[in-house]
């Protein structure tokens, strides 16, 4: 019952309704709902019809059900792709990417895995502009870091250097730090070895991102 606290109080609201309104309907205290709300503890399950009822919605929805739904299918499209991504068939994880946008168009997971399914074909440009786009949407610190640090090397590729190190300096001390990148991108480096340093910053640990 993850959401159903959260969804209690929204559908409750939605309805014009009282805790002290749910309470006589139920029969039981006010002080029981208020606490339901405040996800202190959990209505007996047999409650649960009732409450959709009242409230004219589905036990379904009221548990949030449509939302552990939509999380495990966004789970499973960042698991495909990253298979993908691991046998080094990146215009597949892309695809995946891709057509889950058409879906998510605003989901800073999903656009910042296209980003970097794009980084790894050497798509810098657009890559660049995803990640511009979805780092300050995404509240997942590992995978800012790990993107900010991909956005480095993307900027040296599209002759950006200025912007290369001038973010390079506010990375944090992590394994994508200012030490590690900063002297790298001071030195001058190959286009091959830009593209290596890529991969090792998205694929390098086998940790997934979204």
């Amino acid at each position: 019952m993850l959401y159903l606290a959260e969804n209690l109080k929204k559908y409750r609201t939605l309805k014009n309704l009282t805790q002290e309104d749910i309470a006589e309907y139920l029969n039981i205290t006010p002080q029981s709902v208020s606490k339901w709300e405040r996800g202190e503890c959990y209505p007996d399950i047999t409650f649960l019809p009732a409450l959709a009822n009242i409230l004219e919605t589905s036990v379904d929805l009221l548990i949030g059900m449509d939302t552990i739904r939509a999380e495990q299918t966004r789970y499973h499209i960042h698991q495909t792709a990253n298979e993908f991504q691991k046998k080094g068939q990146y215009q597949q994880a892309e695809k995946v990417y891709r057509d889950a946008l058409l879906i998510y168009p605003n989901k800073p997971g999903m656009i910042l895995g296209l980003a970097g399914a794009l980084a790894l074909q050497g798509k810098s440009r657009e890559a660049v502009e995803l990640i511009e786009r979805g780092l300050p949407l995404s509240v997942n610190e590992k995978q800012k870091a790990t993107m900010r640090a991909v956005l480095c090397f993307l900027y040296l590729k599209c002759g950006r250097g200025e912007e290369a190190n001038a973010l390079a300096s506010t990375l944090a001390h992590t394994r994508e730090s200012r030490e590690v990148i900063q002297p790298l991108i001071a030195k001058g480096m190959e286009e091959n070895d830009i593209d290596q340093n890529i991969k090792h910053i998205l694929l390098g640990d086998g940790k997934e991102l979204w």
